[in-house]
């Protein structure tokens, strides 16, 4: 057994017996490791408050390839107090959470990681969650495997688009247009941009919100027919935007 300090996400959280939790972090260079946290669902636990879902520290654990590791203790890089004390923006870091933790296990690379930590601070720092959380799903087609043609038509390769289609995966000419609807030159530009946009480097969104809508839209009727990903955070996330 090693003692390692290892930055990472909590993703997910189980209580284990009366007074312990079982941590799932998802981390820069080890993946999704689990964790006990012994005893830190006793009052006075100096590990109790760094033990919750959605913590996002340095962790010090004694380090168990493969098996149960043993958190010792962590220094807290962002306590993220605006997210959540916001329940929209609690909605969305909670479906970037599991979104990420199902990409993650389908491609586990550390740039899934990486895009994921960028994205909750952005978030944190008061920039639009839908528009951030759109970016992330985007790119998040990458790891998926259906990534979407935004290079040219997918028919002819023309760059002279005139809109985007779920069932042939991109952008769509006039010319091979069939019944796919006319996008306004905004959104298929904007679209492109989120795909290629590092998010790190983003410091203001000056976006329409008719745009944002329908990039919105586009991507969840996407995400809904051909990633196969049934995420409980979505529906919540669907209710507090519509109420």
């Amino acid at each position: 057994m090693e003692i390692i300090s290892i930055e990472g996400f909590v993703v997910y959280t189980l209580s284990y017996g009366e007074n312990s939790k079982i941590l799932h972090i998802l981390t820069k260079e080890k993946g999704i490791i689990s964790v006990i946290s012994k005893g830190c669902l006793r009052e006075k636990s100096k590990l109790r408050v760094i033990s919750s879902v959605f913590t996002y520290a340095i962790f010090h654990i004694k380090y168990k390839e493969g098996k149960l590791s043993t958190l010792i203790s962590a220094d807290v890089i962002d306590y993220l107090i605006n997210t959540k004390s916001d329940i929209e923006k609690i909605g969305y870091l909670s479906y970037l959470t599991e979104l990420t933790k199902n990409v993650y296990k389908q491609s586990p690379e550390e740039e899934v990681y990486k895009i994921f930590i960028s994205a909750i601070l952005k978030i944190e720092a008061n920039f639009n969650p839908k528009v951030i959380t759109n970016i992330v799903e985007l790119k998040f087609l990458d790891y998926l495997g259906i990534s979407l043609n935004l290079d040219g038509c997918v028919e002819c390769a023309s760059t002279s688009v005139v809109s985007l289609s779920h069932t042939k995966g991109g952008y769509i000419c006039s010319k091979h247009r069939t019944n796919e609807p006319l996008y306004d030159a905004a959104f298929l530009k904007m679209i492109k941009a989120y795909y290629f946009v590092d998010i790190n480097k983003i410091t203001e969104l000056n976006l329409k919100t008719n745009v944002i809508n329908q990039i919105d839209s586009f991507l969840n009727i996407y995400y809904k027919e051909y990633t196969g990903l049934y995420l409980k955070s979505k529906n919540f996330l669907n209710n507090i935007k519509s109420s």
